[in-house]
């Protein structure tokens, strides 16, 4: 059986093609890879590592690897220990509509020194926890889309923190956004990966790296995990110290 040129080329530009999209497919498989906190150097966070700021003594609760957060009163529970350099593993999940939590950097003893019930540290890079049902209510409140926050993973300085942001950026310029929209919705586990080293924060949610930020101060200090009037789920907490 005999093929003109045309069909022939045709046939190889295919062939090409199909192999082209097979290995960006792949890529972007790569690309998604979760870490998942294993090797050397990385550690679980327990109960043992963390300590109660200025919530009720049963706001957080561990059961069997487990972090419930019933989501009253607001504040945060920190790490016993400061962090510089660090990647962090974390699953959470919010079990309510709407719900708000996240995860803080960096915080400083003055950004929670005094701190009373109902408060958030006063300093520290925020890594936001968002339900998208906050920016559904958001929305039928003001009868537009949100235009200052995202419920995919921003990450901002919080009081006198500062930190210059990655593209793109909230209007305001004082957000991360994130690049793309990769968290799922309530009852849904989610992964973020974190890095922080030397100032500088990158956030992976579910698999793909989508904001962060550079010359962040504080870049040493504890970390908290925030109870923001939701109930929440955390587990897989692991770190690993960087140089």
């Amino acid at each position: 059986m005999r093929y003109s040129f045309k069909i022939i080329q045709s046939m190889v530009f295919m062939s090409l093609f199909g192999f082209v999209c097979s290995t960006l497919n792949i890529r972007a498989q790569e690309s998604a890879k979760l870490v998942t906190g294993e090797g050397e150097g990385w550690v679980n966070l327990t109960e043992s590592d963390f300590q109660n700021v200025n919530t009720d003594p049963d706001t957080w609760k561990w059961k069997d690897g487990t972090l419930y957060c019933k989501g009253t009163p607001v504040g945060v529970t920190r790490s016993k220990k400061k962090y510089t350099n660090f990647e962090m593993v974390a699953q959470w999940r919010h079990m309510k509509h709407a719900g708000n939590s996240g995860i803080f950097l960096w915080a400083s003893d003055e950004g929670l020194e005094g701190l009373k019930p109902n408060q958030l540290p006063k300093v520290g890079i925020e890594v936001q926890i968002l339900d998208h049902g906050y920016a559904e209510n958001y929305e039928k409140a003001n009868k537009k889309k949100s235009d200052w926050f995202t419920t995919h993973g921003d990450v901002f300085p919080v009081g006198k923190s500062k930190m210059t942001p990655f593209e793109p950026k909230s209007p305001k310029g004082n957000r991360s956004f994130p690049s793309k929209n990769l968290s799922k919705g309530v009852g849904e586990w989610n992964h973020y990966y974190i890095k922080a080293i030397n100032g500088e924060v990158r956030l992976h949610v579910n698999g793909e790296q989508v904001s962060g930020g550079k010359d962040c101060d504080p870049k040493t200090g504890y970390i908290c995990l925030e109870s923001e009037g939701a109930p929440i789920e955390f587990k897989g907490l692991k770190i690993r110290e960087l140089p």
